[in-house]
């Protein structure tokens, strides 16, 4: 019988099918390494082929990560990946390349020479998040972990019978994270596309918001990783809910992390966004449903790619 609140003493079989299983749970819960960097890229994708892409890019880089910190425990490497500040310290590296990428996606250089007066008066234009970008956040975010990870890393890691099958529990866990983010971008991305917005107000929109949570999610990241090294212990504070599913179990820091980006920066923004192109640029009824009813995004917008858009 499964049991995904703490495992133990597991048939090889069993071993396996738990890893997969707890990595569905890890993709659906509020989890702090995947949803606000899903969220960003998807919506920055503003359309449901390229969100479930961009789910897809970096999932399964979280997935080589996953295998190899699995092959790694299966070693002894254990204790060197669940250090109480290992996870702080992914936070800033975390922190710091999504703050970049946010400043890639809005420009933000070159609209600071354009402030300045040293750079042309012409529009300074968004980019679109490049291909590479969610691959390495995602095995950046890998290491990070929680209790999904040290399950992984203590229990179902070290009952392979050899070193040819250590890998494995940390790939399958991160196929099911995979199975779940990558429908997640592909919803997130169609929620997008169906604003009733015209082609060029949508990617605008959609590129605000992912450039505003990247840079603002990635500012968060820092602070909480700043705290946590310098206040030991934080990562404990947290409300216990008396629900038995690990990220749902208790509440602190990481869902804080979670609730603040993906809602308050990313969905904040982009309705802010929807309203302020509408104020700007009316239409009527008729013409929003019929735009959302026969949406024209998925075929003719700019897809997300190494040369941008």
């Amino acid at each position: 019988m499964l049991n995904l609140w703490n495992p133990s003493h597991l048939a090889f079989g069993l071993s396996l099918v738990t890893a997969f299983v707890l990595g569905i749970v890890h993709g659906v819960t509020p989890d702090e390494h995947t949803w606000p960097i899903t969220f960003s890229y998807a919506v920055g994708s503003y359309s449901t082929r390229r969100g479930l892409r961009a789910g897809l890019i970096f999932s399964l880089s979280f997935t080589l990560q996953r295998a190899i910190a699995s092959e790694l425990a299966f070693l002894g490497l254990a204790p060197l990946m669940t250090l109480a500040s290992g996870n702080f310290w992914v936070y800033l590296v975390v922190g710091a390349v999504m703050l970049g990428g946010g400043k890639l996606v809005l420009n933000r250089p070159r609209r600071i020479l354009k402030a300045m007066g040293t750079a042309p008066d012409a529009e300074v234009p968004l980019q679109d998040p490049r291909l590479w970008m969610p691959a390495v956040h995602g095995f950046i975010a890998g290491w990070g972990f929680g209790a999904f990870a040290i399950i992984i890393y203590t229990v179902l890691a070290p009952a392979m019978p050899s070193a040819a099958w250590g890998w494995v529990p940390g790939a399958l866990f991160g196929l099911g994270t995979t199975f779940v983010q990558a429908l997640a971008g592909a919803g997130i991305g169609f929620w997008a596309s169906r604003r009733g917005l015209d082609p060029v107000s949508l990617r605008a929109a959609a590129l605000k918001t992912a450039g505003r949570t990247l840079f603002w999610g990635g500012a968060t990241f820092l602070v909480a990783g700043l705290l946590g090294l310098l206040i030991p212990g934080i990562g404990n504070w947290t409300f216990d809910t008396g629900i038995r599913v690990h990220n749902l179990a208790h509440l602190g820091l990481a869902f804080a992390i979670v609730v603040f980006v993906v809602l308050g920066v990313g969905v904040g923004s982009f309705v802010f966004e929807i309203r302020k192109l509408g104020r700007l640029h009316p239409l009527s009824d008729a013409v929003a449903k019929e735009r959302v009813a026969h949406p024209i995004v998925d075929s003719a917008a700019t897809p997300m790619g190494p040369t941008g858009s």
